[in-house]
This record gives structure tokens, sequence and C-alpha cells, in this order.
């Protein structure tokens, strides 16, 4: 972050007019333009200051509770800017830090440093303790399924605008701390949704012929060809719990090997092909070969297969699980394949998993018969993770570029328009606090500027507000501070942004 003094070759002379500024700031602007340099610009530093005064300026502007953002300027931005005797300082997209974790996609990588950003990717996941020290700079956060980031790491992120989770779950993420500092979280629920459908469909076949066990004797020297307990899949009923974008997925390909397909959500949903919806969960356990489940987590899936719900499975039927960890008691599941109640099962997804690669897992499933045992691979495909990483690396840019909340998991979801082609039009942002009078506050403030359009809505505690304001020519920088101090001052506000 600079002055345009500071870094411009082509400086009008000392005491040059305001055309003679406007002129050399423009090449320059225009000069590194055609250099491949994205220039965004950021008013408010007034003339005659610092480097540190600037500088001190300059942070507070991206401190949490008040964060300004730019498009790139135009010569008609500029020109105004120095007819209002005032010095504008550029933001460089490059200021943008981002730390990716979990080794996420490179599409990822390279999406986010083509917007400009500094791109820092770390392999594994990082401990409470790590990420603490690690976020205090960052503006943008990229996970996977292991990284946790709680309270206490959001606090010291004085700076993070944003949380791209690079999967379908947000549960590793306290969502309720990050919309209270107005921080966006995004992920990518339905990416990997082919990838997890056909692990499946491999498990249920796998599962039928005993391949597991047969696999494993194999690598021990031992040939034990049978038959019994081995049976085709075709004319079996598959019961599937939760027939969203997965569930359906995988009805469509189970029903192409002659499976009949029965389901049970919490809604009713239209079956794809043959496939009926039953009424309760009991009713799909007591008729299915192989029970799927595809649910996410919350209270009410919480152990929803215990005990008793695997007693109610039939005899010698088979459960897969590639949903969340938490769905199923372990201790269970491992009491049934034992005793003989269940043939086998499939499980990618545990209660507790290792932060890291290594030998560190332990279950009680290891050891049970016909059991497949995966280390929550399901959407681990280069399809699945080139998808994720292409469309969650999009949303970051877009909330960071332009406040484009729509996918957002706890903000409210606004799909916005372009801004509007006008040097004088600014956007802006508010996230705030969800109680009376607010609106009517932000109203005042920008009652004397024609607001070309206007969006608002609300998610429990907090509500996000964006107008696109038509400032007056002449007079951007002053109107451009009392619109961002104004709405910064309300005790309601969360965070502010401005882009023009």
């Amino acid at each position: 972050m600079s002055s345009n003094t500071n870094n411009n070759t082509n400086q009008a002379p000392a005491g040059a007019s305001a055309a003679a500024v406007a002129e050399a700031v423009t090449e320059h602007i225009l000069s590194r333009k055609n250099s491949g340099t994205q220039i965004n610009t950021l008013p408010y530093v007034p003339t005659g200051q610092n480097d540190e005064t600037q500088a001190r300026m300059m942070q507070a502007m991206f401190s949490p509770t008040s964060v300004v953002a730019a498009k790139p300027t135009t010569a008609t931005t500029t020109a105004a800017a120095a007819a209002s005797h005032r010095q504008w300082h550029r933001f460089d997209q490059s200021q943008i830090k981002v730390l990716l974790l979990e080794s996420v996609s490179p599409v990822a990588i390279q999406t986010l440093e083509a917007a400009g950003y500094q791109v820092e990717s770390v392999k594994g996941a990082l401990s409470e303790a790590e990420l603490v020290e690690r976020i205090q700079d960052v503006h943008v956060l990229g996970i996977r399924s292991k990284t946790k980031v709680t309270a206490t790491v959001l606090a010291a992120a004085r700076r993070l605008l944003v949380i791209g989770c690079f999967c379908i779950g947000t549960n590793q993420v306290d969502l309720a701390a990050a919309s209270k500092r107005g921080v966006a979280v995004f992920n990518s629920p339905y990416a990997n949704s082919r990838s997890v459908a056909e692990m499946t469909l491999a498990n249920i076949i796998n599962l039928s012929r005993q391949l597991g066990d047969r696999n494993n004797e194999m690598h021990k020297g031992e040939w034990n060809k049978v038959s019994k307990g081995c049976y085709e899949v075709r004319g079996k009923t598959l019961g599937i719990i939760g027939y969203g974008h997965i569930g359906s997925q995988l009805s469509v390909l189970a029903e192409a090997l002659g499976i009949r397909v029965v389901y049970h959500d919490v809604i009713q949903i239209m079956p794809l092909g043959s496939a009926r919806q039953l009424r309760s969960l009991d009713e799909v356990l007591g008729c299915a070969d192989f029970v799927t489940l595809h649910v996410p987590e919350t209270p009410d899936t919480k152990l929803m297969m215990g005990v008793k719900e695997l007693a109610k499975m039939k005899k010698g039927s088979y459960l897969i699980n590639a949903s969340r960890g938490t769905v199923v008691d372990i201790d269970a599941l491992a009491g049934a394949l034992r005793a003989g109640h269940l043939a086998g099962c499939a499980v990618d997804v545990y209660p507790w998993e290792p932060a890291t690669n290594g030998p560190l897992f332990e279950s009680p499933l290891v050891g049970c018969p016909n059991t497949l045992l995966s280390p929550h691979i399901g959407g681990s495909t280069e399809e699945a993770q080139r998808a994720i990483g292409l469309e969650v690396s999009r949303a970051l840019v877009s909330w960071v570029a332009e406040g484009v909340s729509f996918g957002s998991v706890n903000l409210p979801g606004l799909a916005l328009k372009p801004l509007v082609p006008n040097p004088m039009t600014i956007r802006v942002t508010n996230i705030h606090r969800n109680v009376p009078g607010v609106l009517r506050k932000i109203n005042l403030l920008l009652a004397e500027f024609n607001i070309e359009r206007q969006s608002s809505d609300s998610n429990g505690e907090v509500a996000y507000l964006v107008a696109d304001v038509t400032l007056d020519q002449g007079k951007l920088e002053d109107q451009l501070r009392t619109v961002h101090e104004g709405i910064s001052k309300l005790e309601e506000n969360i965070m502010v942004r401005v882009f023009y």
C-alpha cells in the first residue's frame, strides 16, 4: 500500500494543477494495467501524511469491523479525486493474504492467484494453537474437513473476511461465531455427489461378495474360494436414508443394476425412476437388504442408528455410512456385526478422525467380519476435488471483490448484479445485527444520494444489506467518507465495506 507519488514514475511536478495530477496518475495506472497488474484504489488518506501515518490509517481501514475494498479505478474517478485536492492510495489485490490447508485442489490455488492474491498452501490440517498463530493477518482461509475453526481461532483472525470449506460439510466451523464477526463461510454441498454415490454402489457390490475379506486373505497367502453368503445385487432392495443429491443419484445408478430402491426423507421428495418413498425410517430398515445413510449432521441425526435401529434391520442385511461419523453408534454396529445380525458394513466416516495421515486410526470396527473401512474418501476423486476447488474459490473471490454472498451457509445469500458501470456509483455492503431500526438508520445516511438498487436479507441474528449508490461528481471522496464512517459508527454494525 503506497501513495501514488511514492511509486509513480510519471509524477506531476510540485504545484501542478489538478488536471496535470490526474493526467500523471492516470498514465501510471494505465501503464500498470498494461503490464498485467491489477489496480484498486482506497480513499481517505489526506495529502501530506508521512508513510507511517498513512500505513496506520490504511491498516485501520482493514480492521475487522471496518473493511473497504474496491474494484479498479478509472480515469474519471482519478480526475475526481485530484479535483477534490486529496491524495488517493491504491490497494493492490496482492495485499489479500490467503491460507489454504489440507491440500486444497490446485485449481483453487490457480483461481485465487489469478485474482492477484497472495496464496500459501499447507499440506495438512493445523491444530487450534497453530491456526491461531498463523491466521492473524489472513484475509481468506481455505480448509477441508479436518481443520477446526473455533471461536478462539476467529477471535485471533483480526482481518479475516471469509472461510472456504472445500468439502460438503461446515460443522468444523463455529458458524455462529463467524456470523457475529461478519466472516462469510462458503462450501460446496453438491460437487462431489457423484463420487460418493459411485463409491457407495461399489461398496454394495463388494459387501454382497465379501470382497474385503477375500482380499485380506489373499494378501496373507490364503486361498479361500467360497460362495456361501455371497449374492448378486440384482433383485435386492436398497434403502436410502436421505434422498438428496447423493441419495437420488445413487438411486438411479442402483436401478440400472436391477436393484429395487426405497427411501426415507424428512420432506416429501419426488422419486426418480421406480424408487418409492416410505413414511418412516423403521419401514426402510425392515425391508431393505442394504441400508445407506446420506444425511447431514444435525441434532436430529446424531446417533440415529443405535442399538434399537440396528436391531430393526433385516438379519443378514448390510449398513453403509458415507455421511457423518456421528449418525451411527459405532460400538453398537460392531456388536451387531460380531453377533452375526448384520452380514457386513462399509464405513467411510467416524466420530473421531485423525487430523493427519499416518498410523493413527483406531475403531471398534477394526477386525469385524465383512467390514470395509475407508478414511473419509467418499468425495476424494480428482473430478470432485477439482469441481469443489473451482466452485469454492470462485465464491471466495466474488465475496472479497464484489460482496456477493450467494451460497454462504451462515450469512444471508444475496445474488448480486454487477456494479453499475458509472465511475460515481459505489457499492455499500453492511453486515449488522438483525434488530429493528437498522435499515432506517442506514437509509437516512443514503437518503441524499440516488440508490440504483438495494437488497437486504437476514439469517437469524445477522442481516446483510447491499446498496449500489451514485454519488455526486466532484464530491466522491467526501461522500464516500460520510457513508463509510456513518455506517461504521452504528452500534449494530458488524462489518461495512465499500466497493467502487
